[in-house]
């Protein structure tokens, strides 16, 4: 037995068992990694919508003007901590599109006339954004209670369900108590084709380090609005995918939020 299956041994006792470790091996780059091909690439995103459109849902215009941001950028990552706990005190519609731009948003278009697409405040792969954000409002003024799905290239919200569905979410939650109190339960999903089809197994690695760059702009910018926020990463995935109706498959959950007023830091 070589050194190397001799570490292997001993950091994979049992390797069938590592799924993460089939994850990584299967969507590492090689000398002969093939993708698609820039034609076909803008084939395929012709074809596709930049954000999900859910026509006919109620629009809820969201302010064009965004809050300004009191903190400076190093202020915000120095002061950044998990809030796990928060007072009931409502956010407002101001509050809701800053965080929401700041999070996924369209900053310009894309130079290449032949890839017709809005480019965003984060970076991703292929320019293929692969996210949509869906908002839960619990306590935002000028918003009723329910589920709502953000439009980054018309900056809108849709209303796709009234109702609080705090309980719900938390019952969803392997810490159900952070829901309890936030104003605003942010969820990043993923449509994974929309990466896979060129990129293949390593489209699916790069949907996800593209869900930490909104959570971190989300986390940045929840802090210098003065409010609190924590990421989750402990929810019962299909119970989430349900409440939101997404099939889980090829749409599913990959990380939340909760922001609102700050309670107790941790």
């Amino acid at each position: 037995m070589n050194s190397l299956e001799w570490q292997h041994r001993l950091l994979s006792p049992n390797p069938a068992d590592q799924a993460w470790e089939l994850f990584h091996e299967n969507s590492k780059n090689g000398r002969f990694s093939t993708s698609a091909t820039d034609q076909d690439v803008r084939n395929h995103v012709a074809r596709l919508h930049e954000s999900l459109p859910f026509e006919g849902y109620p629009i809820v215009a969201l302010p064009p003007a965004l809050a300004p941001l009191p903190l400076s950028l190093d202020q915000a990552i120095t002061k950044r901590v998990s809030v796990r706990e928060y007072r009931a005190s409502p956010s407002t519609m101001p509050t809701v599109a800053t965080l929401l731009h700041y999070a996924y948003g369209v900053n310009r278009e894309c130079p290449n006339q032949d890839f017709p697409r809005s480019l965003r405040v984060v970076p991703s792969a292929g320019a293929l954004y692969p996210l949509e954000l869906f908002i839960h409002a619990a306590a935002i003024e000028g918003l009723v209670a329910g589920l709502y799905h953000y439009n980054p290239s018309k900056h809108h919200l849709r209303l796709l369900r009234e109702g609080d569905g705090t309980g719900t979410i938390a019952e969803a939650m392997l810490q159900p108590e952070i829901a309890r109190g936030a104003s605003l339960i942010l969820f990043i999903t993923a449509l994974f084709e929309r990466s896979v089809f060129k990129y293949g197994d390593r489209g699916y690695r790069f949907t996800l380090l593209e869900a930490g760059h909104v959570a971190q702009n989300v986390n940045l910018t929840a802090t210098a609005l003065g409010l609190g926020v924590v990421n989750i990463g402990g929810f019962l995935d299909r119970a989430v995918d349900e409440f939101l109706e997404l099939d889980g498959v090829t749409h599913s959950t990959i990380y939340m939020a909760a922001i609102g007023t700050q309670g107790e830091a941790g």
